[in-house]
């Protein structure tokens, strides 16, 4: 089943032409660079930069499959959450492709996409599994127990791991997107040298909180400067890093054991950081678990975890009408 995958929830246009798992062709259009003059992204620049480039993405991933418009079988389209203004440009293409070329309308979850990332890497992977999906808007612990079925066992109080890292490296003044930059730095950092708290929730052990962690690094960085006193950005990276994956790598692999998981998967873009990678791949040979997280290219937003996703949905009759809507918050489930 070919269908032609769109994704605008924030600041990359993307589309993709899958085929079930196969991915036939992926284009994505970053609008990094014009967003790292502002620190962060601008909605209303994203916007219109999804407007300007979505028709050429969409061409581009069509001829890189090797197919015409009319042998797609469906049109998916990521419709929540995300930027409102974003998400409607993208929904709005999808519902005129979808009408003009008589084909099914597929709407797709974002998070339940960055799940399915982990589908393309693995062709073999199937639920049920436990999947810590970490990303700039979202920290979520989420049993996975069909392609289409999921329940929250644990998520984010306040901010998300990726925001966290984002505010945290912007302080520090690291470029933007600042959780990659401040992933690189902190390799060569000591992250024994300052002391960062480390944040619980007492009314649901697998929950998260991590704006008091953000707001520490802030701090600890304004202090320094009014004593006039010199900071370790590679120490003070790493010690944050460190203490993020302490949380996320612990919380998930309680959870794992309370529940009876096994089988642990990562997902969303923070699923790229490499002390996350190296350090839960540790745990989980440790405790003969398996782990599974997505290739780099499939770790941020693009279209083929969206195509691939789609497939799922159609599957469970999971289709929409043209009065299909974008919403800026929507639970997984």
């Amino acid at each position: 089943m070919k269908i032609l995958a769109i994704e605008t929830s924030c600041d990359e246009t993307a589309a993709a032409v899958t085929n079930g798992r196969q991915v036939l062709s992926s284009v994505v259009a970053s609008q990094v660079e014009e967003h790292r003059i502002y620190g962060g992204v601008v909605p209303e620049i994203a916007s219109r930069r999804h407007a300007e480039a979505i028709v050429r993405i969409c061409e581009e991933a069509v001829n890189q499959a090797g197919i015409s418009l009319n042998e797609i079988d469906a049109v998916a389209v990521t419709y929540a959450p995300g930027l409102i203004g974003a998400l409607l440009v993208g929904v709005n293409f999808a519902k005129g492709l979808s009408l003009s070329l008589k084909k099914p309308l597929i709407p797709v979850h974002h998070l339940r996409s960055h799940i399915a990332a982990n589908y393309i890497t693995y062709p073999d992977l199937s639920p049920p599994f436990l999947c810590l999906l970490v990303s700039g808007g979202h920290s979520h612990i989420i049993e996975v127990l069909d392609y289409t079925e999921f329940r929250i066992v644990g998520r984010t109080r306040d901010d998300a791991a990726g925001e966290c890292f984002d505010k945290a490296a912007r302080a520090m003044g690291l470029p933007y997107p600042g959780g990659v930059f401040l992933d690189k730095i902190a390799e060569g950092g000591n992250p024994d040298i300052y002391k960062l708290p480390r944040p619980t929730v007492s009314d649901n052990v697998y929950d998260f909180s991590f704006s008091g962690l953000k707001t520490a690094v802030v701090n600890l960085i304004h202090n320094h400067k009014q004593k006039g006193e010199e900071i370790s950005i590679p120490d003070l990276a790493a010690t944050l890093r460190q203490r993020v994956c302490d949380m996320l790598i612990e919380n998930t692999l309680l959870a794992s054991k309370d529940l009876g998981y096994k089988k642990i998967v990562l997902s969303g873009g923070v699923s790229a950081n490499s002390e996350l990678r190296r350090r839960m791949d540790e745990e989980c040979r440790s405790h003969s678990y398996s782990l599974y997280y997505p290739e780099l290219k499939y770790c941020g937003d693009n279209a083929a975890m969206v195509g691939v996703q789609a497939y799922y949905e159609y599957q469970k009759g999971n289709v929409s009408s043209e009065d299909l809507n974008a919403f800026a918050t929507l639970p997984i489930n």
